[in-house]
């Protein structure tokens, strides 16, 4: 069964839309900063990708808004847009008993944090009655749901990084295996917080010592030294091909494969050999019945990090052969949006495919050696492929990696977003 994107919602901090994402992503405008005074990651945070205040009550009513977390907030905000983006109307275009959604991520934590200060400082009485709606990970699917009258399959997916990319694949089994024929799918991450930023830097994994932040994220660049944490959120709207053709609309891309695998090695560091990753590109190729040497664009995970851009692209070779397919990470740009990243670096390869055109890795000057592959480097290349794949690795050995397919014809989608 053929499984296509019809819609896309991306909010991330190289701005809001289609259109947006992709200039900047292959005309080099960051999305990194450092985080402005006042913000609560100022004192933690050397460079991030920051978005810009949201009131909650944008997006929901009442007295639950006052402890609404960002990703609910942002996750409402890209839902909107995907589905508008795709022409569909729950009720009037899909069964609303036939659309999914699958929202990623690893919760409300800056909602926690910030009622475990009040409740430190000012007693039980401080501890909001709406708590648990403000941190539990399904929330964001929950209130998309409710927000759309979306009565089919609704479930989140916690698997770190990995988490938005782990979304659409599942999304894609439930369309094949004909449970939905619509299913909204991504991730929302809000880390930019004082205990989540700290966590990361005392383990030494953000970029450091920057004085321009905008050149902080230098994936496979020798002189890389971990990655800029952001925040943001993306949704895909999947649609089974046959039910898009007949309300007309149009395709980004065909979703034509997914792998994925565990690497059963350590909980945070990725296997040195890139066994794991590579089986799992493997598994991606061989669900849409491609050979390595169809595909001509990996758009990586390539986080900046020393071990895992160099496990990356040892896995890369084992599939690929050495320089064996143009890469790039567009992490350069937007920074880690830790779960919510595969989602726009999905989107970043349908849009890839339909333009024609690769995002380059932007501030890669001085390619490490221990990184070798054929890096997509110093501005956008021209591209005739048919295919691309893209991956995301998570802590816990988590391995998800995306194929997808150029779309031609009437399902170009020419016109542009918002219909």
């Amino acid at each position: 069964m053929t499984v296509v994107i019809t819609g896309m919602g991306l909010f991330s901090p190289v701005g809001r839309g289609v259109e947006a994402t992709f200039d900047a992503l292959t005309g080099g405008k960051s999305g990194l900063t450092r985080p402005p005074e006042g913000h609560p990651a100022r004192d933690s945070l050397e460079a991030a990708g920051v978005l810009p205040p949201i009131d909650p009550r944008t997006v929901a009513t009442g007295p639950e808004t006052k402890v609404l977390d960002r990703i609910v907030v942002l996750a409402l905000l890209t839902a909107a847009d995907a589905l508008a983006d795709a022409g569909i109307e729950v009720g009037r275009d899909v069964d609303p008993t036939r659309i999914g959604v699958i929202v990623g991520g690893v919760g409300g934590m800056s909602t926690l944090e910030s009622q475990v200060i009040a409740r430190a400082a000012r007693g039980r009485a401080a501890v909001s009655p709406y708590l648990l709606t403000g941190i539990l990970p399904n929330m964001a699917s929950a209130r998309i749901a409710i927000s759309h009258g979306i009565r089919g399959y609704s479930s989140a997916v916690g698997t770190a990084c990995a988490s938005g990319a782990q979304s659409v694949a599942d999304a894609a089994r439930l369309i094949r295996a004909g449970e939905a024929d619509v299913v909204l799918c991504g991730a929302s991450e809000a880390p930019l917080f004082p205990t989540f930023a700290d966590t990361f830097g005392n383990a030494r994994a953000l970029a450091r010592g920057w004085a321009d932040p905008t050149e902080a994220s230098r994936p496979f660049d020798r002189r890389r030294n971990g990655f800029v944490l952001a925040e943001g959120a993306a949704l895909l709207v999947l649609e089974r091909a046959e039910h898009a053709a007949a309300r007309g609309a149009r395709t980004y891309a065909e979703l034509a494969g997914y792998g994925t695998t565990t690497d059963a090695y350590h909980p945070t560091a990725p296997r040195p050999d890139g066994a794991g990753a590579a089986d799992c590109m493997r598994r991606a190729l061989a669900g849409g019945g491609v050979a390595p040497g169809d595909v001509g664009y990996v758009n990586a995970h390539g986080t900046g990090t020393k071990l895992g851009d160099i496990a990356e692209t040892t896995a890369l070779a084992a599939v690929f052969g050495t320089g064996g397919v143009p890469v790039s990470s567009t992490k350069a740009l937007t920074g880690h949006l830790l779960g919510a990243s595969g989602v726009v670096e999905a989107a970043a390869c349908a849009l890839a495919l339909r333009a024609g055109r690769l995002p380059p890795t932007y501030h890669l000057d001085d390619p490490d050696p221990d990184c070798p592959a054929d890096h997509v480097r110093g501005e956008p290349r021209a591209t005739g492929t048919e295919f691309a794949l893209t991956n995301s690795f998570g802590f816990g050995g988590q391995n998800v990696s995306l194929l997808l397919r150029r779309t031609t014809g009437t399902d170009s989608r020419a016109a542009g977003p918002g219909r």
